[in-house]
């Protein structure tokens, strides 16, 4: 059983080494978006704390959650895309030139979720409760995560996550090629490295850990951080980082399947599905520039859903509650 239980709402495929696919269904005949929702909103208080406050999974009150959801907001991009989703009913297109303005529609929310979920994931770090100031924009990777290597499940890899949530999901697995290509070189990831290290110190004391019953959990937790903190240190060699790096890359995406269908068990269904997904792997491969900059270890996630629109905001709207329970 995983942590927070994804697997009672969300069906976990692997087609093939590199590409994994994620998908809600269906309850009589309608698509089960609001429990998607809400098993979103079990993992918040887990993205905006990670363990730097020392609190794991779901042991918190309504107090964090609480806390939890407006933290977030107190990024100007979630609130300015709350307003687009919810005040206007409307939606961010695919070509928009805002990147940033595209972190609050919850992809990298959806991203932490599954890493935790289904690769048995433990964040290094949390950017919500690292952001410099309130209002200001996170940047980065969409995730850092600690989690068993994908060729040797005995040893631990840093994940380096990328996400995107568009109503293409070509547009959206184009968008994820560019991100290799910006960074995933030297420059880009000494910076990140750097960055992160001035964050070693950021948690809780093992003494002061309040939740006996995960005292043991945090501590083994604590040794695995360590290492990788020693490991980015910036007189290793980058080429031996990066060998032992994984590169988790999702997309989010409005598909026809889910809207011409309302039976995920029917093989009309499964053909419609595989094809789709095919021909967005196709679109991903026929974009990424040959050679990649550097021999990543790279896991093209996607993650269907019937509209893009609709669970971005209703998302808001439960988190915009939540700041107020």
């Amino acid at each position: 059983m995983s942590i927070f239980n994804s697997e009672k709402i969300i069906t976990f495929k692997q087609e093939k080494k590199g590409l994994n696919i994620y998908y809600a269904g269906f309850d009589l005949g309608r698509y089960r978006n609001d429990e998607l929702v809400k098993q979103i909103e079990r993992v918040i208080v887990d993205f905006a704390y990670g363990f730097h406050d020392g609190i794991l999974e779901n042991s918190y009150t309504i107090d964090i959650l609480r806390e939890s959801a407006k933290s977030i907001y107190k990024i100007k991009d979630f609130n300015d895309v709350k307003k687009i989703y919810v005040d206007n009913d409307s939606q961010i297109e695919d070509s928009i030139e805002d990147k940033y303005l595209r972190r609050g529609e919850f992809g990298e929310l959806i991203l932490h979720l599954l890493l935790r979920d289904f690769y048995d994931s433990l964040p290094l770090l949390s950017k919500i409760y690292f952001k410099d100031s309130d209002g200001h924009t996170v940047h980065g990777f969409d995730a850092v995560h600690i989690a068993p290597d994908i060729n040797d499940n005995t040893k631990f890899s840093l994940w380096l996550g990328e996400s995107k949530l568009y109503t293409n999901g070509k547009a959206g697995v184009k968008a994820l090629t560019q991100d290799i290509e910006e960074h995933f070189n030297e420059d880009y990831l000494r910076r990140e490295f750097a960055l992160i290290s001035k964050k070693k110190d950021n948690y809780i004391a093992l003494d002061k850990f309040k939740d006996l019953n995960k005292q043991e959990e945090y501590e083994i937790f604590l040794e695995k951080q360590e290492v990788w903190y020693d490991k980015l240190d910036e007189k290793e060699k980058l080429q031996d980082i990066l060998s032992s790096v994984t590169i988790p890359m999702l997309c989010t995406y409005t598909s026809d399947t889910f809207n011409n269908h309302n039976d995920e068990t029917s093989d009309e269904f499964k053909e419609d599905l595989e094809r789709e997904i095919m021909e967005i792997e196709k679109h991903f491969h026929d974009n990424l520039k040959s050679p990649i900059p550097v021999d990543l270890n790279i896991i093209l996630m996607l993650f269907p859903v019937a509209s893009k629109k609709e669970l971005v905001k209703k998302l808001h709207i439960k988190l915009d509650h939540l700041q107020s329970i």
